[in-house]
């Protein structure tokens, strides 16, 4: 039987989980405010500023342009990550240490750095391209992907270094094409960490809101920057609503994978019996 905590330490975890979510927590009886302002409703509550998520086209706007551009940066990235990370895997250049560095400098450099810079690369871009240029959906696009990929490239470099070169060594020994060894013999022995890397990738550009303040302007308007205009201009109560609703949606999808692991954890151990 495995080792189950004391009531003490149940109880102080049980604390600490309490007050790491209070923010969260708070934000729930903000949303229901019946007032024009962010404020705690006493006598009357009120689903006015949901029914504004809805009524309110800008919204569903936002969060269709947030998913579009958290998916196609993300997808963007990993591909980059991917390849990159197999090149230094497979061919072992002398300077992979450098090249490393180089492809992690935006996840150390200071964001706001990184957002000027990315700023004055895309409004250079925009005297030769309408396409790829400040304030444009390929613009942001590309600025997310720089800001990602670093993490992709962590993860998926982590993920290779789990692999047995052996196995790509006797592939290429029975003269399998380059081609092969990556997608028949490397990719499936990673994918967890594609998949990972994926996800991280999209979740980092799904709520990233500081550079994309400095690459748009009118016409590209994401989720997380409507939530920060609402703030700055009149701190709109709908910011608390739209935050209880990406709340609700996250704890749903934990809960639900908590319910298939605990259903196909039943069923292997009913297969094991």
């Amino acid at each position: 039987m495995p080792n189950r905590p004391g009531f003490i330490i149940s109880v102080l975890a049980a604390l600490v989980a309490v007050f790491l979510l209070m923010p969260l927590i708070a934000v729930v009886p903000v949303s229901f405010t019946p007032a024009r302002y962010l404020s705690v409703p006493t006598d009357e509550w009120s689903l006015r500023h949901y029914r504004s998520l809805i009524e309110n086209p800008d919204w569903g706007r936002s969060v269709w342009l947030s998913l579009r551009i958290g998916l196609t940066s993300a997808t963007l990235a990993t591909a980059m990550a991917l390849f990159f990370s197999l090149g230094i895997w497979m061919l072992r250049p002398r300077f992979a240490g450098v090249m490393m560095g180089v492809a992690l400098l935006p996840m150390v450099a200071p964001p706001v750095v990184s957002a000027l810079t990315l700023y004055f690369f895309l409004i250079s871009l925009g005297g030769y391209t309408d396409v790829v240029a400040y304030d444009t959906f390929a613009g942001v696009v590309l600025a997310h992907s720089v800001m990602i990929v670093p993490f992709a490239v962590v993860l998926i470099t982590v993920a290779l270094s789990q692999v047995d070169r052996r196995i790509d060594l006797a592939a290429r020994a029975m003269g399998a094409a380059i081609g092969t060894r990556i997608f028949r013999v490397i990719l499936p022995n990673i994918r967890f960490g594609v998949m990972v890397a994926f996800f991280l990738t999209f979740m980092l550009s799904w709520e990233e809101i500081g550079v994309t303040i400095f690459v748009t302007s009118v016409n590209i308007a994401t989720l997380p920057r409507m939530m920060w205009m609402g703030l700055r201009d009149n701190i709109d109560p709908a910011i608390a609503a739209i935050s209880v609703v990406l709340i609700v949606l996250v704890v749903s999808a934990i809960l639900l994978r908590t319910l298939f692991q605990a259903v196909a954890r039943k069923r292997g151990e009913g297969k094991t019996t």
